[in-house]
């Protein structure tokens, strides 16, 4: 009798190696996204464990769990006992111990204390102590008491807003001259606005804070708002490429319907460029929001005028021995820079998408 061998066929078409490969290469990727990802937010995570422990969380956590463990208690007839993993014959109990002894000891299981007390044979010492966690978001009420909160965001937010503002007038006037209207040099004077992208600002902090202390801004917002309204090359840029990639064949119809440049920047250009120009907001909004350096150095004398950066400062060296706090207050300033980001990330990163593409 011949034998008859089945063989299993194999796909080894194009279509399915050419799958196989893009599945592959998108799985590398996926995890190597991943792994970049947690390892970007294990600091964070960290912050935020150590932001709701307490001195002998932090203590124990040096040798002992990550969590903000402690022991777990038991209160009975008005008395607070520790409570202990049991082994028995039919297994491991968690019981309350209310009379230590060398040989034997009485407990108490929590789960029906009604029973009465529980006898067993052996020496507590060597029993587990028995931990839950226990989160002390207080830490975050304290500090924000300590540090006066509310002034530091109303102080921020003002000056975040003020120098957006600023920046959003300015930035679009200036993009819009470069991208639209036949300006002598046009190249040149663009080269050189972004040419002082790179030009360090340690080179220009000693005349401009004099610039400032001869006018008498200094102990004020003037220094950290006004120059805002005069524009910025990198905010500049990223507009005058948005407002490149519209087709000027817009401003051409709106001007034969008798538009000046004034109503085709308000009527036809904004309109069509909101993606880049809340991009340009939001990236102002968070550098004014972290900026650090300049705060402390107009308003050393004004406490009352500081933003959240230097507030935050201050406390850490105030309070450096209380690190829950510190890690909290620390949270509590990027809460907002974050939500905004979530709530915009869309259009934001639409708009950094589209500003770096010139049609």
């Amino acid at each position: 009798m011949a034998a008859v061998t089945h063989s299993k066929a194999v796909n080894t078409s194009p279509f399915y190696s050419i799958q196989l490969r893009k599945f592959g290469v998108t799985a590398i990727v996926t995890m190597l996204a991943l792994v970049i990802a947690i390892t970007y937010l294990l600091p964070f995570g960290n912050m935020a464990l150590l932001a709701v422990k307490n001195r002998d969380q932090i203590v124990a956590s040096s040798d002992g769990p990550v969590w903000p463990m402690e022991p777990e208690k038991f209160t009975y007839q008005d008395k607070t006992y520790d409570v202990y993993n049991v082994p028995f014959e039919d297994g491991t109990r968690e019981l309350a111990l209310v009379t230590k002894g060398r040989q034997s000891s009485e407990f108490i299981d929590p789960a029906n204390p009604d029973a009465g007390v529980v006898t067993w044979e052996g020496s507590w010492r060597t029993l587990e102590q028995v931990s839950t966690v226990v989160p002390h978001f207080e830490n975050f009420n304290t500090a924000w008491d300590m540090i006066n909160f509310p002034r530091l965001f109303g102080n921020t937010l003002g000056i975040a807003l003020i120098g957006m503002v600023g920046t959003l007038l300015s930035s679009i006037c200036v993009a819009y001259a470069f991208a639209r209207f036949p300006i002598p040099g046009k190249n040149i004077l663009f080269i050189i606005l972004i040419g002082t992208i790179i030009l360090p600002s340690q080179v220009t902090l000693i005349p401009t804070y004099a610039f400032f202390a001869k006018i008498g801004w200094i102990n004020s917002w003037l220094p950290l708002t006004v120059p805002h309204f005069f524009a910025n090359a990198y905010n500049v840029f990223l507009l005058r490429q948005f407002f490149l990639t519209l087709p000027r064949e817009l401003d051409e119809a709106a001007m034969i319907d008798g538009a000046t440049p004034f109503q085709v920047l308000t009527k036809v250009i904004i309109p069509q460029s909101w993606p880049a120009i809340i991009s340009v907001g939001l990236f102002h909004f968070i550098f004014a929001w972290n900026d650090y350096f300049g705060p402390l150095l107009y308003l050393l004398g004004r406490p009352d005028l500081q933003p959240i950066s230097v507030g935050v400062q201050v406390f850490n060296f105030q309070y450096g021995a209380r690190p829950e706090l510190v890690q909290a207050t620390s949270l509590m300033a990027m809460v907002l820079p974050l939500v905004i980001f979530f709530f915009a990330q869309k259009i934001f990163m639409r708009g950094v998408v589209v500003t770096g593409v010139e049609k």
